[in-house]
């Protein structure tokens, strides 16, 4: 089967091209390279690669593809506000067109990449599940999610299926290292400071999942039968995956020996807090989706992770391991224009 990853080269989907090459895909990556810099490992894969934004896509990539995986995204909240009109480009109106393109080319299936964000803020006492609960999405980021979603299931049809996945918040290693998400945050914290300093009471629920889980969580959209996962949409999550940031915190401390924790409080209850439930995930496509990891066993290979690069608080808290700040920089040195496309001719060498 020949797949094509967008967001071949960011945080989770760099993880996904090795685990795809290693069950035999053919694999082909599109990726735009605004975090180039940013990867800690340079080998290279040895895929077809195509270097191109996903808003430049014709159909004409899209041919000999059988499947897609969509990861492509300006990929958070605060990614999202940075501008809101150009976030609906990226997540919403180019989604859709690849879509559309794969099904025009033959291609027989669409992962999309989705977002537990859409659900907002909700009753901590509920765990929010694919279909039942309400849907009350708050940020740019998340209304684009949750609109795709919408729009992506009316292309499904008897030879082209469309499956949602909508991964908690991503830990763990990869070769391009994110820490501006919760729990490599509180690891490379303690690891790089030696203290953990949380500013609000602990109290917020965050589900967690690591990024090989995640990554095996798509590929069970491409295996599983489509009469499992057409027009669907999954939580991806652990068994007892819903965490406080408490938990996460007394977790990265466990595995940074010898560090600090404290609970300024500062910040108050944060109102950002849901629990998501699994039990869809881990039931319909228990045959094809089985997680393996935990916070310990992810912090512990943080921890061997960053022994082994000589991880420092300047890389901590640099624009290499923060996506928001490296996309200012490729702005605030013209490498890019505020729509972020590329000015080859200033950075040919970067883009």
């Amino acid at each position: 089967m020949n797949v094509l990853i967008t967001g071949n080269r960011g945080y989770v989907g760099s993880i996904l091209t090795k685990l795809l090459i290693e069950k035999g895909y053919n694999v082909t990556g599109l990726d735009a390279n605004f975090y180039k810099e940013c990867n800690f490992d340079e080998k290279d894969p040895g895929i077809k690669q195509i270097d191109k934004d996903i808003r430049n896509i014709s159909a004409d990539d899209l041919k000999d593809i059988d499947a897609v995986i969509h990861l492509a995204a300006l990929s958070n909240d605060p990614l999202g506000e940075f501008d809101p009109d150009l976030t609906y480009d990226i997540n919403y109106r180019s989604t859709i067109q690849l879509a559309k393109y794969a099904k025009e080319q033959g291609a027989d299936r669409f992962v999309y990449s989705s977002s537990q964000s859409m659900y907002g803020i909700s009753k901590i006492s509920d765990e929010l599940d694919e279909d039942d609960s309400e849907k009350n999405p708050l940020t740019a980021y998340a209304k684009t999610k949750w609109d795709a979603e919408c729009e992506l299931k009316k292309l499904c049809s008897d030879d082209f299926t469309v499956a949602c996945f909508r991964p908690s918040t991503v830990f763990g290693v990869s070769p391009s290292l994110r820490c501006d998400i919760v729990y490599n945050n509180l690891v490379a914290c303690a690891y790089t400071t030696g203290t953990i300093e949380i500013k609000s009471d602990g109290t917020p629920w965050r589900p967690v999942i690591h990024v090989r889980d995640a990554s095996n969580a798509f590929i069970a959209g491409l295996e599983a039968p489509k009469e499992l996962v057409s027009g669907e949409s999954f939580n991806i999550g652990i068994k007892n995956g819903n965490y406080t940031v408490r938990d996460l915190a007394e977790a990265a401390q466990k595995v940074v020996k010898d560090s600090t924790l404290a609970f300024t409080g500062e910040h108050g209850s944060d109102s950002r807090t849901y629990k998501v439930s699994f039990k869809k995930i881990l039931s319909v496509l228990k045959d094809y989706y089985k997680p393996e990891w935990d916070l310990m066993k992810g912090g512990k290979e943080l921890v061997d992770y960053f022994d082994q690069i000589n991880f420092t608080e300047e890389m901590f808290r640099s624009r290499k391991c923060n996506r928001l700040p490296q996309l200012k920089y490729l702005i605030e040195n013209q490498c890019v224009d505020n729509k972020l496309f590329w000015k080859k001719s200033i950075c040919e060498s970067i883009g």
